[in-house]
């Protein structure tokens, strides 16, 4: 049997559309085996597809179409800790899940740059499937067919703040938000910002995130679909985070914050129990994940 454990992974980080994104301490499991018939179980009751529609079988049989050996039988099991549609790459978990797990079966055939190219197609960019694999802070570009990914481990000191309220933004309606242009000087505002929050991450001047964070791609046109976004964004930069940017599509905003400073998450906590526009969001403390997915 092979067990497969992939992070939560945040996407965008800002700035970064389609390009930057960090893992997070928490975590999908999978196991594989090979059976005589297609089972798929979900261990925690969460719905999940249970035939050959289901994203995880789907991303295994990428990988036996590419090695061109006939698909067996799986027995698949699934624990969703990540929840689904709230910008937290659910969905990248279980396409790196299938693809691990299948090469595992396999005798781990494929290379690591193979496998993450191959969940990018799947995907559509690596933003949530490059950290879910690698870990950490991971800066990619999809170019020509391959993934070019550079990874930072996160900083210890780092702590992460995930609001995530109790309904759902599916990807589809997220994206159809967004303008077909933008403007020149729209473009230059988010390069020198994506650009600035590598740096940041790699220099460890973390004063810098509430800059580099800033955009306006994607979140103007997405916060108004989140039911109290505004007043989160305003109120946890007012209780000292380094930075809050919504987690990948949304509806999950994310607040960056040291570890160290405990104070901030008791009133943060504090806001989400007192504040009405707030009610609806949860508040989970994490640590970054700077291994990625394991295989065992």
């Amino acid at each position: 049997m092979i067990r497969v454990k992939v992070p939560a992974t945040s996407a965008n980080v800002g700035a970064g559309f389609d390009s930057l994104g960090l893992a997070v301490s928490l975590y999908n499991e999978f196991t594989f085996e090979e059976a005589e018939r297609l089972e798929i179980v979900s261990l925690d009751e969460t719905p999940i597809p249970t035939g050959p529609s289901n994203l995880v079988y789907r991303s295994a049989k990428a990988v036996y179409d590419q090695l061109s050996i006939p698909m067996p039988g799986l027995k698949i099991t699934q624990k969703n800790a990540i929840p689904m549609a709230r910008g937290l790459g659910s969905s990248s978990s279980c396409i790196v899940a299938g693809i691990l797990g299948a090469n595992a079966l396999l005798g781990n055939k494929l290379t690591s740059r193979q496998m993450l190219t191959m969940a990018t197609a799947i995907e559509g960019h690596p933003d949530n499937v490059a950290p879910a694999m690698l870990g950490g802070f991971v800066t990619s570009v999809f170019d020509e067919g391959q993934v070019y990914s550079v990874k930072k481990n996160i900083d210890s000191g780092l702590a992460f703040a995930a609001f995530i309220p109790d309904f759902k933004l599916l990807t589809e309606k997220a994206r159809a938000a967004l303008p077909k242009t933008v403007a020149h000087k729209d473009a230059v505002y988010n390069l020198s910002r994506a650009a600035l929050a590598t740096a940041a991450f790699c220099d460890g001047n973390y004063e810098l995130l509430s800059i580099a964070t800033k955009d306006v791609l994607h979140q103007p046109y997405r916060l108004p679909l989140i039911e109290g976004g505004e007043e989160l964004f305003s109120t946890m930069h007012d209780l000292g985070a380094l930075a809050v940017y919504i987690s990948g599509a949304g509806p999950t905003i994310m607040a960056v914050v040291p570890k160290e400073d405990h104070t901030f998450f008791i009133q943060a906590q504090k806001a989400l129990d007192t504040v009405p526009e707030l009610k609806r969001f949860s508040l989970y403390a994490l640590s970054a994940d700077n291994i990625g997915a394991t295989v065992e």
